[in-house]
């Protein structure tokens, strides 16, 4: 068995932890790839070594006072080295950072040395090969990932390596600069690794027990998810639900290789399984619930719209036509409702509804702000009877006035529409209904 096993900034974030990630690798011989993040927070007074990195950099560029940040940065570092007791100097390291910083090597450049250099320590303490990942993990021009160049090159590289340390979080174009992921990319880097080797699993090491049904913000102590799927994660990834990179399902969704989230502080925890797909039910109907706040609605009326040919194709083009996505549209036979991030529409609302009555000549536009969507998604609701009527039941026992409520055919998920200062409310009772009762 071969496992790719990614390690987040909190995980290593000191000495203490890296001995924690230690203890984890060498518990399991199967561990033989490593993804380093760059240190994380101590606590929560203390700074990112990935911000320190940007600042520095950007001071440098500008021709200000970098030192004091530079020698900071330095001292994280040093700090994990003398905890670890390892005969390890970075100084060269240190000085070729700094002078590609006065040489404008570019902030892409700046973030990526949080990985690299907690990577060479980690190749170091655990006396396996390093790796630099802008040898094999390629980007275009424009800074978008090449997928295919990646796999083929990280197969060949990594072939015949039986252990190594690979940072997180970067790569190269093809020109040789420095190319990142957005913030949290060291999740894609494992995925990508895991592809790339064929590995029979991918474990991404984290500072929670994997993914919660609910948000802990709203939720006190809410239960595990003890196995999800793509899907199902893929959906409430999207509605806010965030420990792991969106982006890092796609490569092992590739070949099928399951993902588990894990806790470092807690290693006897078994987290979360992301898997294709599963003969396992569900302990409750629902896997999770998430939601977001800040959405309108724009409620189009006319009578025997459903006969006009090309009648909502022709309103969401006026859409289209102001850069705005639509997040959801559910319509009956004479009215349709346009969902969109309020942030996004509200500079461009007056072209979008004078656009909306050249296009389809309406009876009336209508729109409703300060709205939130809650998605309850599972794989079990669709082998449940009346699980939007429990979701209507549960709701109307709270008192809350449900705005919206959108299915899609495959039954995965269920999105509520309500009033945002109903948000709390109705996560707590859904919640309530499928898992509190239940557990």
């Amino acid at each position: 068995m071969i496992k790719v096993v990614k390690f987040g900034g909190s995980s290593l974030a000191s000495a203490h932890q890296f001995k924690k990630v230690g203890d984890i690798i060498k518990a399991d011989k199967s561990r033989r790839f490593v993804v380093p993040s760059a240190p994380g927070k101590r606590n929560s007074k203390d700074e990112k070594v990935t911000d320190l990195l940007y600042e520095t950099y950007d001071a440098a560029v500008e021709g200000g006072s970098y030192k004091k940040k530079f020698e900071k940065i330095k001292a994280r570092y040093e700090e994990i080295i003398d905890g670890l007791s390892l005969d390890l100097n970075l100084d060269h390291e240190f000085a070729k950072i700094e002078e590609n910083f006065l040489n404008k090597a570019g902030r892409e450049y700046a973030a990526s040395r949080g990985e690299y250099l907690n990577g060479l320590i980690m190749a170091k303490y655990l006396g396996v090969e390093f790796v630099d990942p802008a040898e094999m993990i390629f980007f275009f021009e424009d800074g978008t990932f090449d997928s295919e160049a990646t796999n083929k090159e990280v197969a060949e590289r990594l072939e015949k390596v039986q252990r190594a340390v690979i940072p997180g979080f970067y790569g190269s174009d093809h020109s040789g600069k420095i190319r990142t992921f957005s913030r949290g990319g060291s999740d894609i880097t494992g995925s990508i690794v895991a592809r790339g080797i064929k590995a029979d699993m991918y474990e991404n090491w984290t500072d929670v027990s994997g993914f919660l049904v609910a948000d802990p913000r709203v939720i006190p102590n809410p239960e595990t998810i003890e196995s999800i799927t793509y899907k199902e994660l893929r959906e409430l990834a999207y509605m806010g639900a965030s420990v792991l990179h969106e982006d890092a399902i796609f490569p092992v969704r590739k070949e099928g290789i399951p993902i588990n989230i894990r806790n470092t502080n807690k290693p006897e925890d078994k987290g979360t399984m992301i898997v294709e797909s599963t003969c396992k039910s569900s302990k409750f109907t629902i896997t999770g619930i998430a939601g977001k706040k800040g959405f309108c609605a724009i409620n189009v009326d006319k009578a025997m719209m459903n006969s006009e040919v090309g009648f909502c194709a022709r309103v969401l083009d006026v859409f289209a036509q102001n850069n705005i996505s639509i997040e959801h549209m559910p319509s009956g036979i004479d009215t349709m409702t346009v969902l969109v991030h309020q942030s996004e529409f509200e500079e461009h609302e007056q072209q979008i509804v004078s656009g909306i009555h050249r296009a389809v000549g309406p009876d009336t536009v209508e729109m409703e702000s300060g709205l939130a969507l809650i998605a309850v998604v599972g794989r079990g609701m669709k082998a449940n009877r009346g699980t939007a009527g429990r979701i209507f039941a549960a709701l109307a026992h709270a008192r809350v006035n449900v705005k919206m409520i959108d299915q899609g055919s495959s039954e995965l998920n269920i999105i509520v529409g309500v009033k945002e200062n109903d948000f709390e409310t109705t996560i707590k009772a859904i919640y309530d209904m499928f898992v509190k009762s239940v557990s």
